[in-house]
């Protein structure tokens, strides 16, 4: 009976959803979590499925592995604050590269004040750039662009694709790539990365 009150305590706080979250961010298998922690992977495995709640020192072990705190665990996700709203009055325009003056685009970030974000969103406004003045870059993860207004020309290693009003462009950004408005009219889009 008592066993099952302190389960009932503990479930809402998903503390195996978390360990596993943390091991598989890491690359991590359970034999080499294993090996850091000196706990058997079966042992691991089960405090993953929710079938084992860990004692404070197990969960000490583990949490100095990935860096992280004991409240990481023991956060209430149903009580943690994940909605982030970002009003338009509050959004700070940026330059594509601070004091250059051959800009393609300008950003907004639309989701600054959220913690542990998964993505990064931006509003990006494209002004009319000359082909040969495009600087092409590349980052880490995936990108998505969908345009709002305007149009949108964006080339990807070689590949160049024209972009109009409602359509969407979805490409992995360790490719090198640029964007270009091809007019003088007025080129928006919103722009999510995912690292």
């Amino acid at each position: 009976m008592i066993a099952k009150a302190i389960a009932d305590e503990l479930r809402p706080y998903s503390i195996g959803e978390k360990l596993r979250s943390l091991r598989l961010r890491k690359s991590m298998g359970l034999v080499q979590l294993g090996q850091h922690t000196g706990l058997s992977p079966a042992m691991l495995s089960k405090l993953e499925r929710g079938r084992l709640f860990p004692t404070l020192p197990t969960l000490t072990r583990i949490a100095m592995v990935f860096s992280v705190g004991l409240e990481y665990f023991f956060t209430d996700e149903r009580k943690r604050h994940v909605v982030s709203v970002v009003r338009k009055k509050d959004r700070l325009r940026f330059p594509e590269r601070p004091k250059a003056s051959d800009i393609s685009y300008f950003f907004e970030s639309l989701d600054f004040p959220a913690v542990e974000r998964k993505l990064n969103a931006y509003l990006a406004e494209f002004v009319c750039t000359p082909v040969e003045k495009l600087r092409s870059h590349s980052h880490p993860g995936i990108e998505l662009i969908y345009v709002m207004t305007g149009d949108m020309e964006v080339r990807i290693g070689s590949d160049l694709y024209a972009l109009k009003e409602g359509d969407a462009i979805y490409f992995d950004a360790t490719v090198r790539h640029s964007y270009r408005n091809p007019a003088k009219a007025e080129s928006r889009a919103i722009v999510v990365t995912v690292p």
